[in-house]
């Protein structure tokens, strides 16, 4: 009967109190903004839990709004407004679609109604524009860079990597933890990630959780060799994970490349966007791709306003 209606008609999942695991955290010899101190000697109250953490509060909704189709062809678009912290409270909302309606609207927020993020969710090859695509499109070119001088939108990474996840598998400095340890704290526990229950998954195997295809698409970055200026800090400011054709799987080989797509600057912050490909070894098919907003503090950077000086003269 809500179909007579033009009102949004949301469902929402229950509080979650998301668990920090990037305080150890280190790329570019420093710790991140997921460490207290360094996120206090920056302004912010505690250290900052990583942003895909929440995906999985969205998981179970979208599984139940499109089935076994969210898991194969799902994309989550993700704008994120304001940072939690450890023991903070966290509730998913996903807009319930409507006969055919392949992009709905989402947002996560805290138990006090703080906004956390705002994004969209679709399923399928060609649905609307998504929140990461519609912020992109709008974007302005940037002033003079500092930081990111010497990168330039179409830049390729210098490798191919290749890439995998086991249950067991370290996933590095920049994800200090293995996909087995993750499952103890995430959010929304399916045993279809689960070395015991992957077998029991319509695919007949272990699938990796939405907010892992982050770690599995970001870990290594070894071989970009995207130059930048530091050190400096920086965080996740967008972020956009599509299945194109899913899902991905653990113990699973795949290949990665990037491209930057974008280059951005607000008063605080000078961004990349790149578009990170996941494709199968051998027939090279895209099976799914990120597109993350990375942004770093102009503020952490020695010498920021003196450099920028320098460089308009």
């Amino acid at each position: 009967m809500s179909d007579n209606f033009d009102t949004p008609i949301y469902v929402c999942g229950a509080l979650r109190s998301p668990k920090q695991m990037l305080a150890q955290q280190e790329y570019g010899g420093h710790l991140s903004l997921h460490d207290d101190q360094m996120a206090n000697q920056l302004g912010f109250r505690a250290g900052a839990i990583e942003g895909p953490t929440h995906f999985s509060q969205f998981e179970p909704l979208l599984a139940e709004v499109w089935g076994k189709e969210w898991f194969e062809t799902g994309c989550l678009s993700a704008h994120y407004r304001n940072m939690v912290v450890e023991g903070e409270q966290v509730r998913a909302y996903v807009e319930r679609p409507r006969k055919a309606q392949n992009l709905v609207r989402i947002r996560a927020e805290k138990a006090d109604g703080t906004e956390v993020l705002v994004g969209s969710a679709s399923i399928g090859g060609d649905p609307p524009q998504s929140e990461l695509e519609s912020r992109l499109s709008g974007l302005r070119l940037p002033g003079p860079l500092v930081i990111l001088r010497d990168l330039d939108v179409g830049m390729r990474g210098a490798e191919v990597e290749e890439v995998r996840m086991d249950f067991d598998q370290h996933m590095g400095k920049m994800y200090p933890f293995s996909l087995n340890q993750k499952l103890e704290f995430i959010t929304e526990l399916s045993p279809w990630f689960t070395e015991k229950g992957g077998p029991s998954s319509p695919w007949g195997r272990a699938i990796i959780p939405l907010e892992m295809i982050s770690v599995l698409a970001s870990y290594s970055g070894r071989g970009a060799g995207f130059p930048s200026h530091g050190p400096a800090v920086g965080l996740i400011a967008g972020q956009q994970i599509r299945r194109v054709r899913g899902p991905l799987f653990v113990g699973e080989d795949y290949l990665v490349d990037r491209e930057i797509i974008a280059l951005s600057e607000s008063r605080r912050t000078e961004s990349t966007w790149t578009r990170v490909s996941i494709r199968e070894p051998g027939s090279n098919d895209l099976v799914a791709e990120m597109i993350m907003n990375g942004a770093t503090l102009k503020d952490s950077y020695p010498n920021y306003q003196q450099e920028l000086a320098a460089l308009t003269q």
